[in-house]
């Protein structure tokens, strides 16, 4: 298959015809995916702590120091909610927190080697691109030295979190103090050359335009080319409520589900390196979640026995097992129980 062009790209955001997307991109995944498996991971999302100094205008969930509601997690609290994943057959932590101003390398190292030495069977997919950077900072030495040391102590995987629009004047509106784009593409740069893994992703809904849009995805494309070390790629839309942007910007329009389907089969198309696209039936609803799997998506990503990030920002959607293998089912496709590393566990046959 020819490789879609920028321009091609961008046309068939703007203009083609919404079923035609879904055949195109439901073809190329059955090219990639040609067993009709779709695949989800139960795991659990632990956000250790919600103190945050970036103040990134579209969260609801952080918090700084001296609020009431701050929080850093302690041992045995992470501890409860893995027995937990473990009693329900969990297999993945997604290990995120907001930027704590103070904590540091060490700190870091001490809850990752805790977290592995108790919990072994469990994979820690944690860290994302901007609390690297700033525990590099805070710590004084490299991304890299960062990077090697928790997986030193046992860090498997880092999320793709942070990345939204990969466009410096998009990430200069909704988040002045994040990591600019070449930053977050970096850091995944040399987290895929020293063997971790990752995956990419995209936030879409706010101030972007269609054309930033497809430099995002170019710039994950072209590192892909580069190192393979995307795993998958996970867009969502904004959620808007409880957020700074919604005030300063209260005419956006609320992303359509023609929207995500639109973007989402775009990106199956244009991402032809990137093995996995993930359905966003978090922020989209179990419906659209499971229309997904008809415009390009081959996984529905977690069952999310916690998630804290989205909900505080109005998205509020939950899914047992049973529920994603009936989902998956009425299409026509048969339901498998993943790891992180996208290896098929457990077929629900």
């Amino acid at each position: 298959m020819k490789r879609l062009t920028n321009e091609e790209a961008l046309y068939l955001i703007k203009n083609a015809d919404l079923k035609e997307l879904g055949r195109l991109a439901t073809q190329r995944k059955k090219e990639l995916h040609p067993d009709g498996i779709t695949t989800f991971i139960i795991d659990r999302n632990i956000n250790y702590t919600n103190i945050c100094w970036v103040d990134c205008k579209f969260c609801a969930f952080y918090r700084h120091e001296k609020d009431e509601d701050a929080y850093v997690l302690s041992y045995e609290e992470i501890d409860k909610k893995i027995d937990e994943l473990l009693a329900i057959g969990g297999t993945q932590i997604l290990f995120q927190g907001g930027v704590h101003p103070k904590l540091k390398i060490e700190w870091y190292e001490d809850l990752v080697e805790h977290i592995h030495t108790k919990y072994p069977q469990i994979t820690i997919h944690g860290f994302s691109a901007i609390e690297i950077d700033f525990i590099a900072k805070v710590s004084r030495i490299s991304v890299q030295e960062v990077l090697a040391r928790l997986k030193a102590k046992g860090l498997a995987s880092i999320p793709g979190a942070g990345a939204e629009i990969l466009n410096d004047r998009v990430r200069d509106i909704i988040a002045p103090r994040k990591i600019d784009a070449d930053v977050w593409v970096n850091i995944h740069k040399e987290a895929h050359k020293l063997g971790i893994k990752s995956t990419a992703t995209m936030m879409y809904g706010t101030v972007e335009s269609d054309e930033e849009i497809i430099e995002h995805l170019q710039r994950v494309r072209n590192l892909q080319d580069e190192t393979g070390g995307f795993r998958a790629f996970i867009m969502w839309s904004f959620q808007s409520k409880n957020t700074e942007l919604a005030k300063i910007l209260p005419n956006l329009p609320k992303p359509s589900s023609n929207r995500y389907l639109r973007l989402l089969a775009v990106a199956r198309l244009y991402l032809d390196n990137v093995p996995n696209i993930q359905s966003s039936w978090v922020t989209q609803g179990p419906y659209i979640g499971q229309m997904a799997l008809n415009f390009g998506a081959n996984d529905l990503g977690s069952t999310m026995m916690e998630e804290n990030v989205v909900r505080s920002a109005g998205a509020s959607f939950r899914m047992a097992k049973d529920e994603m293998a009936r989902l998956i089912r009425d299409l026509g496709e048969t339901p498998a129980i993943r790891d992180t590393a996208y290896n098929v566990l457990e077929v629900l046959a």
